[in-house]
This record gives C-alpha cells, structure tokens and sequence, in this order.
C-alpha cells in the first residue's frame, strides 16, 4: 500500500508522486508535500532550473537595474553565499561594490 498522504480536497487516499507534486487521480488536485512542521517545503531553482541552497555562489544572467539610484548589477557579476528567503525578491545576498541586495532567482544562474 502506498504511504502517500490523502488528498486535502476529496481526502481519497490513491494520491500519487509526479515529480515535485502529489496528484489525486479522482479529482485531479495537484499539491506540494508537505515538509517538517506540515509546512511545504519552497524550491527555489535557478533561471536553468538547478536547485539553489544557502551558501551557493550564483552568477547574474541579466542586467539588473538598481531601484532609487543609477547603478547596474553587470551581466556575469558573481554573487558569493546567497541565503534564500521567502517573498518575490527570494534570494538575499551582498554584491561587492553595491552592497546588501535582494534577487529573484530567476535572473541568477548557479556556479
């Protein structure tokens, strides 16, 4: 027997693994499992769809404007020991010769 949990929406107990996803074949909701504590665990993957960690060094594959000033984050600017966090800018990080800076990690790629 399966050891999948039952799905939040029907509760039928058939739910199978598709990937990252849990699927329930009866009413064809799709859902993330749940992690430690019964919260889902986020992944955060780069712009080539490799998982990010804490503590990875990343390269910026896009011009990245600067809100509030005239400074740009350069194509290929590499990023040491960013820490992910949760909201839309997901990565937080230091740049040398900008300082403290927030990044989705959909304009970085991993190294």
């Amino acid at each position: 027997m399966s050891d999948s949990p039952a799905c939040p929406q029907c509760q039928s107990p058939h739910a199978y693994e598709d990937g990252d996803l849990l699927i329930c074949p009866e009413c064809g909701h799709e859902w993330a499992p749940l992690g430690e504590g019964g919260e889902a665990n986020p992944q955060y993957r780069d712009a080539n769809g490799n998982p990010l960690a804490d503590g990875d060094t990343v390269t910026v594959i896009k011009d990245l404007k600067i809100k509030g000033t005239s400074q740009v984050v350069k194509v290929g600017t590499k990023v040491k020991n960013i820490r992910l966090v949760e909201g839309d800018h997901d990565i937080d990080c230091k740049i040398d010769g900008v300082g403290a800076m927030k990044l989705k990690s959909e304009f970085v790629r991993k190294i």
